[in-house]
């Protein structure tokens, strides 16, 4: 019996087998459970930028002057590169070193919420997009009274005019040196399409969409019943008139500034239509051609009464 035992299972095979021939798989085994944590680890890492990027987002879409911003900037833009607007850049600069710099005075010595600096900015591009003068310091001034009013000129909390209208309708009068120039748009179809697009959305946003409908509607028929109507000009005049992108520029943006008009929707009707009839009286009867800019100053300290008569909360930046 051990003579069959000790010829059927060999010694040295045995050893041969357990110890000097391991699995071959052995090391790559061993890399494998070491390198298990670090999909962890890159894992982490995607998920962390992830949030920071949900963060960001969240941010920029929670302030509709964000938008604002990026809706102006790319009509300056537009006018640099494809209107020939090369020569005003120091005038542009001139701008928004007046706003900004006049903003972050004001506001160290008042609120110190600097996030109030992108008002500052969007008055800036108001400027440069509307604005026109012969002298570097005319715009300057432009921009210090444009921003001084915010603070200055105040009725319970708020402050009465829109401050880009203010800063031009106020440079003009002072200076003699200044003017508003609403055909250095041209009437392209396309980038008055594009106008109309983005500022609609913005103004969906900001929930002013009441007061720039209240406007438009109320000038372009009153336009229509004495152009069309009344005079039998043809309809491709009317469409003419209504094709200005100074015109639109101000329906979508300037008129429909959340803090500076009043704080009902009913209240925003009454005053954006105001403007509409005093815009048609002084284009038609007094041949002003940039009327929008001079009604909305003139009719602006209107929003206190409005304000008083239909309550409602106040507008104010998140």
């Amino acid at each position: 019996m051990s003579l069959i035992s000790k010829n059927t299972i060999p010694k040295t095979s045995i050893h041969k087998n357990t110890d000097t021939n391991p699995p071959k798989n052995t090391s790559i085994s061993a890399n494998t459970l070491n390198s298990k944590p670090l999909p962890k680890t890159f894992i982490a890492a995607g998920n962390s930028l992830l949030d920071a990027a949900k963060q960001l987002r969240d941010k920029l879409f929670r302030d509709p002057r964000h938008f604002q911003i990026a809706y102006l900037s790319s009509f300056l833009l537009y006018g640099v590169f494809f209107l020939d607007w090369n020569s005003d850049l120091r005038y542009f600069m001139t701008a928004f070193l007046a706003c900004t710099l006049t903003q972050i005075v004001a506001t160290y010595f008042t609120t110190k919420n600097y996030q109030s600096i992108k008002s500052g900015l969007i008055s800036a591009l108001a400027l440069c997009l509307l604005f026109k003068a012969n002298a570097v310091g005319t715009f300057a001034l432009a921009g210090i009274l444009a921003i001084s009013s915010k603070f200055l000129i105040r009725y319970k909390g708020k402050h009465i005019f829109n401050p880009a209208n203010f800063g031009i309708i106020a440079a003009i009068i002072l200076t003699g040196d200044a003017w508003i120039s609403p055909g250095q748009w041209g009437n392209s179809i396309i980038l008055l399409f594009v106008l109309g697009v983005l500022g609609t959305f913005i103004l969906l946003r900001v929930g002013r969409i009441d007061t720039s409908l209240s406007f438009i509607i109320t000038f372009a028929s009153l336009e229509f019943c004495r152009s069309v109507l009344y005079q039998g000009w043809g309809l491709d005049y009317f469409v003419h008139q209504m094709s200005s992108g100074a015109l639109l520029l101000f329906t979508f943006f300037m008129i429909t500034d959340p803090v500076t008009t009043p704080n009902s929707p009913k209240a925003r009707i009454i005053w954006a239509a105001f403007i509409g009839v005093v815009t048609f009286l002084l284009a038609n009867f007094m041949q002003v051609h940039t009327a929008p800019l001079w009604a909305l100053f003139f009719i602006a300290p209107i929003t206190t009464i409005l304000d008083r008569k239909f309550i409602h909360p106040k507008f104010n930046w998140k």
